[in-house]
Order: C-alpha cells, then sequence, then structure tokens
C-alpha cells in the first residue's frame, strides 16, 4: 500500500494583478488548475473545479479513472451553471491536471497545457501531453519542441473546461513505486524553466523544499505568469509491505493529513493585528490585551486629529487634482488603445479590428481594420468561441499570424488532417484557399491565439 507526502505552493508572479491558477495536494490527490487569462473570470473557474474535484480526496471506488473522469464532468458542469446563473462570466475557462492515488492504484486526468511530471531515479519524464496548438505542430513534425518553447502563439489552448463545451479528459493509468516524485504545475513554471533544470530541483531536499525552490526558480526567470507546483512524493503506508524502506527513504516522518489549498482556490483573509480592535473612530483602538510587540505603542496613542477650518478648501482642491490626474490618464488610455489589434468576428467572417473590444458609452475604442474571406463556421467550436470573444494581438503583424494559424486549422480540418474531437462543430465541406494577402505563413510560425487563450 502507497500514500502521498505532499506540498504545494502557488505565486501571483510580478506582473499579474490577480492569480487565476488554483493548487490542491491531499494525502491522495494533487491537482492544479489554471484559469484561462484574457477571458472572464479565469480564477473563479479554477477555484470552482479544484474545489468540485478535491472531493475524491478520500476512498476511492474501485475505478479510479472512472472517479477522475466522473469529476471532471461534474465540475464542467459547475462551471456551466455559473455561467447560467451569471452570464458576465460566459468565456471563463481552466485546464485541470489530477493525480489520484488509492492503495496501489494510481490514475491521472489531464485537459488543456498545465503538466505532470514523473521523477524516478533521476530519470526524468512529462506525463502529460499539452493539448495545444503547438503541441499538435511538434506531433506533425512542423516544429521541434525548442521552437515550441518560444513560439509566439505557444498559449493557444485547443482544449479546456469552460462549462460549454463537452470535454473528454485524458485518462490513464500510472504505475508509480516508492521513491517516485510527481509534479503537477502550471505553465507559469514549464514555459519558463527547462526541464533539466526542473528535475535537478525536483529531487533535491523535501517536498516541501523542492516546491518552494520551484517557485522561486519561475520568478527567478521572470515569468511573466502566475506559478503554480504541487509536489508529491510516493511513499508506503505505514500498514503496507514496504513500510520498512519508506521509513528508511524519509527519516521516518509521518505522513502529512491536512490538505493543502492554494492560489484563486484558498481563502486567505488578512486578519487584523494581534491585540487590535478596528473601529470607524480609529484604527488602532485595542482590548485589554496587550498590543501586538511589533507595533510602537506611540502610534497607537494620538486620537485622530480634527478636520480644521480649511476642510473644504482642501477637499475642493483634491477633486480638481483628481480630475485633472483621470482626464490625463483617459486621454493617455485611448492613445494606447488605438494602438492595439484583436481578431474577432465581422459578418460571420474572421477579421482583424484596431483598437480594443469594450464598451464605453458615447467612446468608440475599435474600428474593423480588415475582414478575411475565412469564415468562423469553419473554425472548431472552441475556436469560434475565442473569436466571438476575441484574441488579442501584439500589433498588427501578431494579428495576421493569428488569421494565418485559425486558416491552418480550419484547413486541416477539412482535410481531415485532425482529430475529430479537436474539430468538432468545423464546417468541413469548403475548405478555405490560402489568400495573398494575410501575411507570410511558413511552417514554422502558423501563429495564432494570443491573448484570448493565454494564462
Amino acid at each position: 500500500m502507497t500514500g502521498l507526502r505532499y506540498a504545494a505552493m502557488s505565486d501571483v508572479g510580478p506582473v499579474r494583478k490577480n492569480n487565476q491558477d488554483s493548487g490542491y495536494a491531499g494525502p491522495r490527490l494533487l491537482v492544479v488548475a489554471d484559469g484561462i487569462g484574457g477571458q472572464a473570470a479565469g480564477d473563479l473557474a479554477s477555484s470552482l473545479v479544484v474545489q468540485i474535484v478535491r472531493r475524491l480526496d478520500e476512498p476511492a471506488p474501485d475505478d479510479v479513472l472512472q472517479a477522475l473522469a466522473g469529476a471532471v464532468h461534474r465540475a464542467n458542469d459547475r462551471l456551466a451553471e455559473v455561467i447560467e446563473e451569471d452570464p458576465s462570466v460566459d468565456g471563463m475557462g481552466t485546464t485541470l491536471t489530477a493525480l489520484l492515488v488509492d492503495g496501489d492504484r494510481v490514475g491521472l486526468a489531464h485537459v488543456g497545457d498545465s503538466r505532470g511530471y514523473l521523477l524516478r531515479d533521476g530519470q526524468f519524464s512529462q506525463l502529460t501531453t499539452d493539448h495545444t496548438f503547438v503541441q499538435q505542430l511538434i506531433d506533425e513534425g512542423k516544429i521541434t519542441p525548442d521552437e515550441a518553447r518560444t513560439h509566439p502563439h505557444r498559449s493557444l489552448i485547443m482544449r479546456a473546461l469552460d462549462g460549454r463545451h463537452s470535454v473528454e479528459p485524458d485518462l490513464f493509468d500510472l504505475e508509480l513505486r516508492v521513491g517516485d516524485r510527481v509534479l503537477l504545475c502550471s505553465d507559469g513554471l514549464s514555459s519558463y524553466v527547462d526541464e533539466p533544470t526542473i528535475a535537478a530541483v525536483l529531487g533535491d531536499g523535501t517536498v516541501e523544499l523542492a516546491t518552494t525552490a520551484l517557485v522561486r526558480l519561475a520568478l527567478e526567470a521572470s515569468t511573466t505568469d502566475n506559478v503554480t507546483c504541487v509536489v508529491g512524493e510516493i511513499v508506503a503506508s505505514p500498514a503496507g509491505p514496504d513500510a520498512s524502506e519508506a521509513a528508511v527513504g524519509t527519516d521516518a516522518e509521518p505522513l502529512p493529513t491536512e490538505p493543502l489549498l492554494v492560489g484563486s482556490a484558498a481563502e486567505q483573509p488578512r486578519a487584523p493585528r494581534a491585540g487590535l480592535r478596528h473601529t470607524t473612530e480609529h484604527p488602532a483602538i485595542r482590548d485589554d490585551d496587550e498590543l501586538d510587540p511589533d507595533i510602537d505603542p506611540e502610534e497607537v496613542r494620538y486620537a485622530p486629529r480634527r478636520e480644521g477650518r480649511y476642510r473644504r478648501a482642501r477637499q475642493i482642491v483634491l477633486a480638481l487634482v483628481v480630475l485633472v490626474v483621470v482626464g490625463l490618464g483617459l486621454g493617455w488610455a485611448y492613445s494606447w488603445s488605438q494602438q492595439q489589434y484583436y481578431v474577432s468576428a465581422s459578418d460571420g467572417n474572421v477579421a482583424i479590428f484596431r483598437g480594443i473590444e469594450q464598451d464605453v458609452p458615447g467612446v468608440t475604442l475599435s474600428e474593423l481594420d480588415d475582414r478575411t474571406d475565412l469564415a468562423v463556421a469553419e473554425l472548431p467550436e472552441f475556436n469560434q468561441d475565442q473569436v466571438e470573444d476575441g484574441i488579442t494581438a501584439s500589433n498588427l503583424e501578431d494579428a495576421k499570424a493569428t488569421i494565418a494559424t485559425l486558416r491552418e486549422l480550419a484547413r486541416d480540418c477539412a482535410a481531415g488532417g485532425r482529430s475529430a474531437e479537436d474539430c468538432l462543430g468545423a464546417e468541413t465541406t469548403d475548405p478555405t484557399p490560402d489568400p495573398p494577402t494575410d501575411g507570410p505563413v511558413t511552417p514554422n510560425e502558423p501563429g495564432g491565439g494570443g491573448g484570448g487563450a493565454g494564462r
């Protein structure tokens, strides 16, 4: 019989304002979910999915894969319910990678481009296959894995939990043994740190130290994404036949029993400072308890100062300053918006727009730049929704590259070059020819996806 020694950590990263990753680690279950950035409520999507899947962290039924598949479908149904209740979050989505251990049975479920890795006796291998456009290009021999790491549209995912489409996860059994270490991580790590480095750190020290070091590596590598790492080590349960081996390998440390929840799924309210009662009269009036020793006693000795006779004048000046700052900010924001591009739908065809896809009363922030002859209906259902939602581009050339990627995808689906699941919903009776005006297309730069499916 085997069990898990585990650790989990998530960091918002140096760029993002909120953490759209969620992670979970428990005695039988490891989970990572990465909310799809550039769309509505990616943090909500990852949190909801983890909260559903974490219920598997109990004695599992006879079939661990069936249990994982059921949890994935329930999670997707839950997203659909939330979207129906609140249409403003329509467009949210998330990846999911989950590993379930029950005795000697281990199963893994995977959707999207979060990853699962295995370290065994110094040998490092990837357990999951990314559901991304660039991974399909790798499988077809059009680009190399090294080229995929720097591909401008490596974030375009082909499969995710979004509550709008029926999604079948990759499901497979794993043969793990005592001493194996498993890493589940969001692409905030895997896209910025090379695998030899990940392998070296994953096998060094305790699982807690390894998890912390991996997150630190991603931050030092200047990741622009959230980063979440969940590490599990396979150990023998105390009652199992390999109990003595487990004790030797882990210094006889007891297995953890309290689950860990990290990222957007974790509720971590900021607690008030010890010994202080926050009131409307003064933010630092204490009870009879002693003050926190880290607080300077002089800091709470003075009552709030009364407003002087120039209070109204100061308020007027402050209001004028705020109006000036807001006016300057709006002017800069409008100027910036007119230098942006995105790909969306126009009269049923894929088109390039200049500006940003945002509604502001009385202000037009975008205009049609070029309408292509690529019909939205020729794309798979998942990508149709991405186009309808709008795919951001860093510049005009990036937008043209996105068009080229979508055109190649439609052509492949029409020619039967992709799986039925990847081409679900695409009209394949009339393949669209290559136009000469959408920018150069080379085998190593199909483009596509941008912010509409980024993390």
